[in-house]
């Protein structure tokens, strides 16, 4: 059985990266110019920029990373610790089901423990079951509802 690796994203990671930004926004149905997706790197490679990443693969591989975690870390008004909101979760399609995607959220986990995070949160869409059947697995869905404002 392959091991799964995660670590931080190096500069390297860019082709890899992007090719699985497009491909999760592909499926979200939305779509980034070129700069906004240099800005997006810029921000996860900057050790001082609040949003970070994760990405793995695993060791029976040749180096092409299979997974992605974009996450934001921001104060909340009812605790003095980090929380951490898990913003993107991405598995390449071929590699699903092995794993990954539970491999990613256990390391923000830990992370978080590491580093005295007070809680990890994500959104997902209702009638995302795939996604759902580990989040339900792992995770307590809430209660709660989400509105958007779009700004201009």
């Amino acid at each position: 059985m392959p091991t799964i690796a995660m670590r931080d994203p190096i500069p390297g990671d860019w082709t890899d990266w992007h090719r699985m930004l497009s491909e999760n926004c592909a499926h979200l149905g939305v779509s980034m110019s070129q700069a906004h997706d240099r800005e997006l790197w810029r921000r996860i490679m900057a050790p001082e920029h609040p949003m970070g990443a994760l990405v793995c693969g695993t060791s029976d591989r040749d180096g092409t990373l299979l997974g992605l975690a974009h996450y934001v870390l921001h104060p909340h008004t009812f605790s003095s610790k980090m929380v951490c909101y898990l913003e993107d979760l991405w598995v390449e399609p071929a590699a699903r089901r092995a794993g990954i995607g539970r491999s990613l959220i256990e390391a923000l986990v830990a992370r978080g423990k590491e580093q005295d995070w007070s809680r990890l949160y994500w959104h997902t869409e209702a009638d995302n079951a795939a996604a759902r059947t580990l989040y339900d697995r792992i995770g307590r869905a809430t209660n709660c509802v989400r509105y958007d404002i779009v700004l201009p």
